[in-house]
């Protein structure tokens, strides 16, 4: 399957002052996969050391991290020969060995014209138990399969290139084909074992078996962080969030009997396993975002629309029929699908707007920044008139660009108000950088 990283890593390859590349992301998001196939397309050969597989490899890295040493052991313990500027060396599931993640600087410092990459997921935790090589690696993060992504996978070349390039208005078929195409992948969602499934098979349903064998596997997964929290309660949390995307949070409301403490722990350990990511709330006065961000009040969104809709127990059999997303989950489902086609493009940092005078509701379901400039968005079905919170977001930040409406609605423009209407399928392309 086709994904976006690929660009990425040949940018990476050729890169003159290359650096041992980490890709991240969350279990099942196919880390493994994109590398594999990067290798098949770029090098000659690739090594492939699967950690988790042969912990018994791990004695490696137990002593002497001289690369050329790792290098040779590698060498004979693969039956493959590792050639400088032609082999991929790939260590696969290097959470499991974090001495292989320290080792890391050793190949960019002692032989810098090998390629070397690895993956992992729980990497935060391999991390407190390492000291990590800051500044010798480069990482990338990724993603469940975006809209896009998805249509190249089902066979959709040209409705991909519709959503990928510049925003702008589409005749009324396209418009509805592709409205049509969304609320299908809404409920398959991006993991690419869901997405092969229905590829392959045409049925909802199997991709609907595979969501439900993916969320029991991260459960399972809540074991591993003990004692850093209690299993139980993550998995209530995780519920939880899930019932709440679009709602700003209060640990309390998320997990009924526990603590604020231990909701807070596991929330936390659920970020960090790239599950959940967590969105301040941040002032858009300037940039970067980050720097004015609140630590008290957030929101938060799932890794996939798909695993989303199954912890939040939807019934596919009413919801389906239910021809606007905005309909869906009281627009938790719309808002779920931006918020995750927005990370693709803003590198895991994603903020939205609340005013926080009290007793005000006021706010903005996310803050996009795009050519250096901050920009309003909303995931509404309503006319301008109604967008209250970003009207008065860009009457109080003048300096904000305008605003971005995401809805089921053809695209179209009131310059005058500084907004612009989106449908839902050009999330991603209407908020990377260089779109608006």
């Amino acid at each position: 399957m086709r994904r976006m990283i690929e660009e990425r890593l040949i940018d990476w390859k050729r890169a003159e002052r290359r650096k041992p590349l980490l890709l991240r992301g969350a279990r099942q998001v196919g880390k493994t996969y994109s590398l594999l196939q990067f290798a098949r397309d770029q090098f000659d050969s690739v090594v492939t050391v699967d950690l988790e597989r042969n912990r018994e490899w791990h004695r490696v890295f137990k002593g002497n991290l001289e690369a050329k040493s790792l290098v040779s052991e590698l060498e004979v313990l693969t039956n493959r020969k590792i050639v400088p500027g032609g082999t991929l060396l790939f260590l696969d599931e290097i959470q499991s060995c974090p001495r292989a993640i320290t080792a890391l600087r050793y190949f960019y410092e002692e032989i810098p014209g090998l390629h070397v990459v690895a993956a992992g997921s729980l990497l935060e935790f391999a991390f407190a138990e390492t000291a990590f090589p800051v500044g010798r690696i480069q990482s990338l993060d990724l993603y469940p399969m975006s809209f896009p992504e998805y249509l190249w996978a089902v066979g959709k070349e040209k409705a991909a290139d519709v959503v990928t390039g510049r925003p702008g208005p589409v005749s009324d078929a396209i418009h509805a084909m592709l409205l049509e195409e969304l609320r299908t992948y809404c409920f398959v969602g991006g993991m690419p074992e869901a997405v092969r499934t229905y590829a392959e098979s045409g049925s909802i349903q199997e991709a609907f078996a595979i969501h439900a064998e993916l969320v029991d596997a991260y459960r399972q997964d809540f074991s591993k962080y003990a004692p850093r929290a209690d299993p139980y309660c993550m998995g209530t949390t995780l519920s939880g969030i899930a019932q709440n995307v679009g709602q700003q949070l209060k640990y309390s409301n998320l997990a009924d009997g526990h603590s604020h403490t231990t909701i807070k722990r596991a929330f936390d350990l659920l970020c960090k396993a790239r599950v959940v990511t967590r969105i301040p709330s941040a002032s858009p006065s300037g940039l970067p975002l980050g720097a004015k961000a609140s630590s008290k009040r957030f929101k938060a969104i799932l890794v996939d629309v798909g695993l989303w809709q199954h912890l939040c127990g939807i019934r596919a059999d009413i919801e389906y029929g239910k021809r606007d997303l905005l309909d869906i989950y009281r627009g938790a489902m719309a808002e779920q699908f931006v918020g995750q086609e927005m990370l693709t493009c803003h590198d895991s940092n994603l903020f939205y707007w609340s005013r926080e005078a009290r007793g005000s509701a006021a706010e903005t379901d996310y803050l996009a920044v795009v050519k250096g400039g901050i920009y309003g968005v909303e995931v509404k079905s309503g006319p301008a008139g109604r967008l209250r919170s970003l009207h008065g977001l860009l009457e109080r930040y003048p300096n904000c660009r305008g605003g971005l409406v995401f809805s089921s609605r053809p695209y179209g423009e009131l310059p005058g108000k500084k907004l612009t209407f989106l449908p839902l399928y050009f999330a991603a392309a209407a908020t990377r950088s260089g779109s608006v």
